[in-house]
Protein backbone atom coordinates (compact mmCIF):
# COMPACT_ATOMS: atom_id res chain seq x y z
CA UNK A 1 0.00 0.00 0.00
CA UNK A 2 1.51 3.32 -1.03
CA UNK A 3 1.54 6.15 1.45
CA UNK A 4 -0.85 8.43 -0.46
CA UNK A 5 -4.21 9.75 0.75
CA UNK A 6 -7.00 9.59 -1.82
CA UNK A 7 -8.84 12.62 -0.42
CA UNK A 8 -6.15 15.12 0.54
CA UNK A 9 -3.29 13.86 -1.62
CA UNK A 10 -0.98 13.68 1.39
CA UNK A 11 2.22 11.89 0.49
CA UNK A 12 5.56 11.19 2.16
CA UNK A 13 7.92 14.03 2.91
CA UNK A 14 11.67 13.60 2.98
CA UNK A 15 14.33 14.99 5.26
CA UNK A 16 17.30 14.05 7.39
CA UNK A 17 17.93 12.31 10.67
CA UNK A 18 20.53 14.35 12.50
CA UNK A 19 22.59 12.49 15.09
CA UNK A 20 24.17 13.90 18.21
CA UNK A 21 27.44 14.28 16.28
CA UNK A 22 25.45 16.09 13.57
CA UNK A 23 25.85 13.40 10.90
CA UNK A 24 22.89 13.41 8.51
CA UNK A 25 21.14 10.40 7.02
CA UNK A 26 18.06 10.35 4.84
CA UNK A 27 14.65 9.65 6.33
CA UNK A 28 11.04 9.61 5.21
CA UNK A 29 8.04 11.20 6.96
CA UNK A 30 5.01 9.04 6.11
CA UNK A 31 1.43 10.27 6.59
CA UNK A 32 -0.79 8.21 8.90
CA UNK A 33 -2.56 6.18 6.18
CA UNK A 34 -5.52 3.96 7.06
CA UNK A 35 -7.91 1.81 5.01
CA UNK A 36 -11.53 2.59 5.85
CA UNK A 37 -14.76 1.20 4.45
CA UNK A 38 -17.78 3.47 4.07
CA UNK A 39 -21.36 2.80 2.95
CA UNK A 40 -22.13 4.82 -0.17
CA UNK A 41 -25.93 5.09 -0.09
CA UNK A 42 -26.29 6.69 -3.53
CA UNK A 43 -24.70 3.63 -5.18
CA UNK A 44 -25.96 1.04 -2.71
CA UNK A 45 -22.50 -0.35 -2.00
CA UNK A 46 -19.50 -0.07 0.25
CA UNK A 47 -16.38 1.77 -0.88
CA UNK A 48 -12.95 1.17 0.57
CA UNK A 49 -10.89 4.35 0.81
CA UNK A 50 -7.21 4.82 1.62
CA UNK A 51 -7.19 7.93 3.81
CA UNK A 52 -4.92 9.78 6.17
CA UNK A 53 -6.10 10.22 9.75
CA UNK A 54 -6.80 13.89 9.02
CA UNK A 55 -8.89 12.94 5.97
CA UNK A 56 -10.98 10.52 8.07
CA UNK A 57 -11.91 13.47 10.29
CA UNK A 58 -12.75 15.50 7.17
CA UNK A 59 -15.09 12.74 5.96
CA UNK A 60 -16.82 12.83 9.35
CA UNK A 61 -17.49 16.55 8.87
CA UNK A 62 -18.43 16.78 5.16
CA UNK A 63 -19.96 13.32 4.72
CA UNK A 64 -18.94 10.35 2.61
CA UNK A 65 -20.91 11.45 -0.48
CA UNK A 66 -19.10 14.80 -0.68
CA UNK A 67 -15.76 13.14 0.07
CA UNK A 68 -16.19 10.61 -2.75
CA UNK A 69 -17.17 13.47 -5.09
CA UNK A 70 -13.93 15.30 -4.19
CA UNK A 71 -11.88 12.13 -4.71
CA UNK A 72 -13.43 11.57 -8.14
CA UNK A 73 -12.83 15.24 -9.03
CA UNK A 74 -9.12 14.64 -8.37
CA UNK A 75 -9.27 11.83 -10.94
CA UNK A 76 -8.86 8.94 -8.50
CA UNK A 77 -10.95 5.85 -9.21
CA UNK A 78 -13.23 4.79 -6.31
Amino acid sequence: MSAHCQLTGAEPGFGNNISHSHRRTSRRFDPNIQRKRYWLASEGRHVRLVLSARAIKTVDVIGVEAAVARIRARGVKV
